[in-house]
């Protein structure tokens, strides 16, 4: 699927990105704690599944250095072109950007080798009966990358490279994914919650 024709839109400058950055609280939000960020904590962070990109650019802003892992060609180049965008913009967006580091391939296959602190793991989630529909722009986004089928098989991996925590973003509500022992503990927000497993 071409992406320029999908709908899909990946922006670091503004709209949803800019909100979460004026409005989410800083360390003090869910995603910040699953990561295991706080009061002088900067560990680095590995984004396993970095679809739109948007978690690692808001951990990114908070001082910590994301490597972000996109296995879909088409999605690693709006990445790709969405944070050119921001570094040429200048400023805090550019300072943000310059934290990131953008790698296209399997994360089963280049965790190993990265040396992460933390992982952050958000797949595909499974349907949620009774709800309503997924919102278009993850309807697109599923559409080009899959149900992410191997999920349990990149936990397992996350799990054996991280030496200090693996965050799982789940639905609130959801059961755990099916194979994985319990979490050490969660930390819920207000639609998702990230299951946290403590690996050091």
């Amino acid at each position: 699927m071409n992406t320029e024709n999908s709908g899909l839109v990946c922006d670091f400058t503004g709209g949803a990105v800019g909100h979460r950055l004026r409005a989410g609280g800083g360390r003090r939000q869910a995603l910040a704690r699953a990561a295991g960020l706080s009061k002088g904590r900067t560990p680095f962070i590995v984004d396993a599944t970095a679809g739109l990109g948007r978690d690692a650019f808001v951990l990114a802003s908070l001082g910590t250095e994301v490597t972000l892992i996109e296995r879909s060609p088409e999605i690693h180049a709006l990445l790709r072109d969405a944070m050119t965008r921001a570094f040429d913009a200048g400023g805090a967006p550019a300072q943000t950007i310059a934290r990131m580091t953008l790698l296209l391939g399997d994360a089963k296959a280049l965790l190993p080798g990265l040396k992460a602190e933390v992982v952050m793991v958000d797949p595909m989630h499974p349907p949620s009966r009774g709800s309503a529909l997924v919102k278009k722009e993850m309807r697109l986004l599923r559409a080009i990358v899959g149900s992410d089928a191997d999920a349990l098989d990149l936990m397992r991996v996350a799990l054996a490279a991280a030496s200090k925590r693996v965050a799982l973003k789940w639905p609130l509500r959801a059961e755990g994914m099916p194979g994985l022992a319990p979490p050490s503990h969660q930390i819920r927000g207000k639609t998702v919650r990230y299951d946290v497993f403590m690996t050091g």
